[in-house]
């Protein structure tokens, strides 16, 4: 699957307005790519209009890095006017929050455009998927687009790509050969490897260092077999307090939050568990649990997230127990 097959579905329908979406919170992946996403679809496609929406705003990390590049993002996207969708590092419509309904109610066809497991509920109203898990990021594929329809990336866009890039390999930590060939190829473009890097770099402000505090004060502990797994809960800076749990030393971190009804749960394990075990937390644990929860779950093998309805002992029960099935039955 290509960059061609998406103009050519373009082209088809006689578009005028693109709405590129991004996932709830966009991270640095999402912004990024969908910023070259639109750059090269203008480049090729000069006529069209292309808008990025987001849903319920860009994290805090991307907003920092929205100071460096002439990334605009709108909240509320012209979803109604739409003749096309792409949804950009985000497999399900369910993780754009507050514009669901709205895409929902749309008749305009979805493309999605991503680096996670497809999830079957997306397959069946998407009219094109293009999905890598090699990839280590959304926005190495679409450097891939880059080259594929021979355009080579200004420094902005170059920049936005490799901050991506770094960003979802936790600085290349995660990175595969092809990536780091990527990476390379970027940094012959122009970027600054050490200027850029930089920018990833926030402090983190009081209310995340508390949150992640009180995590590890609540986390409760388990055994099972040779692996440590802990369980906490806080009102904001889940995944953040669920990586501060790993970090501390638990093999994995699952720690949840909620708000009236609704209850959002972030999953991380260390890459020797995922290794080891072979356990996905995208799919093996987040995926199910989210379904359970009458909501939606989803990500990576070593970081994912789920948004629902309910308890949190609930959840973190259930989530417990899809762990434990899955590491008796291996």
């Amino acid at each position: 699957m290509s960059f061609k097959e998406i103009t050519r579905i373009l082209d088809e329908i006689g578009t005028k307005l693109v709405v590129l979406l991004c996932h709830h919170n966009a991270d640095p992946d999402a912004v990024c790519s969908a910023y070259a996403f639109a750059n090269l679809l203008k480049q090729l496609r000069p006529n069209f209009e292309v808008e990025i929406g987001v849903a319920q705003g860009v994290s805090r990390l991307s907003k920092h890095l929205l100071k460096f590049l002439p990334i605009e993002v709108k909240t509320q996207p012209s979803i109604e006017k739409a003749d096309v969708m792409v949804l950009l590092d985000t497999n399900t419509i369910q993780q754009l929050d507050n514009l669901t309904e709205k895409v929902k109610n749309s008749k305009a066809p979805i493309i999605v455009v991503d680096h996670h497991a497809t999830h079957p509920e997306t397959e069946q109203i998407a009219r094109l998927c293009i999905t890598n898990e090699e990839s280590s990021s959304t926005c190495e594929i679409v450097y891939n687009f880059y080259k594929e329809m021979g355009v080579k990336p200004n420094e902005n866009e170059a920049k936005a790509l490799f901050l991506g890039i770094a960003f979802d390999t936790r600085h290349f930590v995660l990175a595969n050969s092809s990536t780091l060939k990527t990476v390379a190829e970027l940094i012959d473009v122009s970027v600054n490897a050490q200027e850029t890097l930089s920018m990833l770099s926030l402090p983190m402000d009081f209310s995340e260092r508390v949150a992640r505090l009180k995590a590890c004060r609540r986390a409760r502990i388990f055994k099972v077999g040779d692996w440590i797994i802990a369980f906490s809960h806080v009102s904001a800076f889940q995944a953040s307090a669920a990586r501060a749990i790993v970090d501390l030393g638990a093999h994995v971190g699952v720690v949840a939050g909620q708000k009236n009804d609704k209850i959002e749960i972030s999953l991380r394990c260390a890459r020797e568990f995922y290794e080891k075990t072979g356990i996905h937390l995208g799919k093996d644990i987040a995926k199910p649990l989210g379904e359970y929860l009458h909501g939606m779950g989803g990500g990576h093998a070593t970081a994912a997230g789920v948004n629902g309805t309910g308890e949190i002992k609930t959840g973190l029960k259930r989530c417990l127990r899809l762990l434990k099935e899955k590491l008796v039955n291996q």
